[in-house]
């Protein structure tokens, strides 16, 4: 059984109705006992829970303390390629897109390693456009030991693979693989992805159970906030985190969730979510996973990413490029999305270290 099979059994707009229909008692008995709790998740999730947002946060913060210390891990994505062979509106990758094309050789790749690692950087995630011809298992293994010999911590979000080029990559050292579903929404999902692969809405929510069968260590699921209704899809992807947690029990989780930003032939909002919303998110999963790992990109501002340290995020990242070859080669109109937070590596640290918090450059070594 995958949980694709779980999913059909659920009724997303009944699941609806009832999260709109929490009232302010169902949050107070949510506050009471939260972990692992999926209808508390729907009532913190719910409009019934904006008067308890402040409560929340203060929860929310003392769980993130107690379990993760002052500790924050700092991360970079090293984009490989912008090759794409899906059709999605939301992405500058996509295919229509009249866009330079690239993808990094062993030379450019090591130029961007190289930079990263002078920034300090052990953890990267690699990140590329779909398309399994050109930029495939094939590809990733090529690459994988040149970029294992220099990190710590190497994480993919590229195409969904199979079992078996999952378990070829965790034999390499793969560490995590983030895998965003996007919308869990099918309706919506087949309106975003009218061609290629990524159009197959079954094969992509059971990617995760292919990863865990594969032995990786971790797994990253998300959503894009704002492709639709962000309270329900948050909710979808809390019962898919749960089935996953109570059936690949060794395996760490993370989430994230970024909102749509601008991008070359991008798409406006359908719903939009209101900084306050995403703060409510981030707590609500906190409460709901007190081992959960919550990543916030370079897509927020930098007074948001600042405001939020401390409220249930565990990773950062900083200083990003969204294009291939971009830390080397800054090139704009190869851009995924826009990014809000350009701030330096170094004026992140230091806002980090002011409000009293613990850069973590590494923590992780496979010999251990």
């Amino acid at each position: 059984m995958n949980f694709s099979d779980v999913f059909r059994s659920i009724e997303p707009d009944k699941l609806k109705l009832e999260l709109y229909s929490k009232t302010e008692r169902d949050v107070r008995k949510a506050l009471v006992n939260p972990q692992g709790n999926i209808d508390a998740l729907m009532a913190l999730l719910s409009p019934a829970a904006t008067p308890f947002i402040e409560q929340m946060a203060q929860l929310s913060a003392s769980l993130t303390r107690q379990r993760f210390g002052a500790n924050l891990a700092l991360y970079l994505p090293l984009y490989v390629s912008n090759l794409c062979a899906n059709e999605c509106d939301y992405c500058g990758f996509t295919m229509s897109n009249k866009i330079k094309r690239k993808t990094l050789n062993q030379t450019e790749l090591q130029q961007e390693i190289d930079i990263i690692k002078a920034k300090g950087f052990d953890h990267v995630l690699l990140v590329s456009g779909e398309h399994e011809t050109k930029v495939g298992i094939d590809y990733f293994e090529a690459i994988f030991a040149q970029v294992k010999s220099a990190f710590s911590h190497v994480a993919i979000e590229v195409q969904p693979l199979k079992q078996d080029e999952y378990a070829r990559l965790n034999d390499h050292g793969l560490d995590a693989v983030m895998i965003y579903q996007e919308t869990y929404q099918q309706r919506t999902y087949a309106q975003h992805h009218t061609r290629g692969k990524k159009q197959d809405f079954s094969y992509r929510l059971d990617t995760p159970d292919r990863i865990a069968r594969a032995g990786v260590d971790k797994i990253g699921l998300g959503v894009l906030l704002g492709l639709d209704d962000w309270r329900l899809d948050a909710l979808l992807m809390g019962h898919h985190l749960a089935y996953l947690e109570q059936k690949y029990w060794r395996t760490k989780y993370s989430i994230s969730l970024p909102r749509l930003r601008p991008c070359t032939g991008g798409i406006t909002p359908k719903s939009e979510i209101s900084d306050l919303g995403l703060v409510q998110l981030i707590c609500a999963f906190r409460l709901f996973n007190q081992q959960l790992e919550i990543s916030l990109s370079t897509r927020e501002t930098p007074e948001l990413r600042d405001n939020l340290l401390g409220l249930g995020v565990t990773n950062l990242s900083a200083e990003s490029s969204t294009e291939p070859g971009g830390y080397a080669n800054p090139q704009s109109q190869l851009d995924q999305f826009e990014i809000s937070d350009d701030r330096s590596t170094q004026e992140i640290v230091q806002v980090m270290k002011a409000k009293g918090f613990q850069p973590v450059w590494k923590d992780w070594e496979a010999a251990w």
